[in-house]
């Protein structure tokens, strides 16, 4: 399983904006093949912060959702309205089973 973390603080008067574009991508990327979970979050420290976490099945699942024309718009538009520089990282990840609990 993959995971992509990435965070993005957003201009002063700017949040609604990012939010509603924000939002849009998430919906639109669930539906891909090979996404697992996709969510944008606010973080409860930094209020012009938005982070995403997302899960894909693969690696290529991943590399084809960053080749869809809208999540390239996404992107631009979301860096528009950046405050600093997007963050993001990609990890390779085993899931476990919750302490307690029998493996799926």
């Amino acid at each position: 399983m993959i995971i992509l973390l990435g965070s993005v603080v957003v201009q002063p008067g700017r949040m609604a904006d990012a939010l509603a574009l924000a939002q849009a991508h998430v919906a639109r990327s669930r539906l891909e093949p090979g996404c697992l979970e996709h969510g944008v979050h606010r973080d409860s420290e930094r209020d012009d912060r938005l982070v995403f976490i997302e899960r894909w099945a693969d690696l290529a699942a991943l590399q084809q959702h960053f080749q869809v024309p809208a999540s390239n718009h996404f992107v631009r538009d979301i860096s528009a309205l950046a405050a600093e520089r997007p963050a993001i990282s990609i990890h390779q990840s085993t899931e476990l089973p919750w302490p307690g609990q029998t493996p799926r």
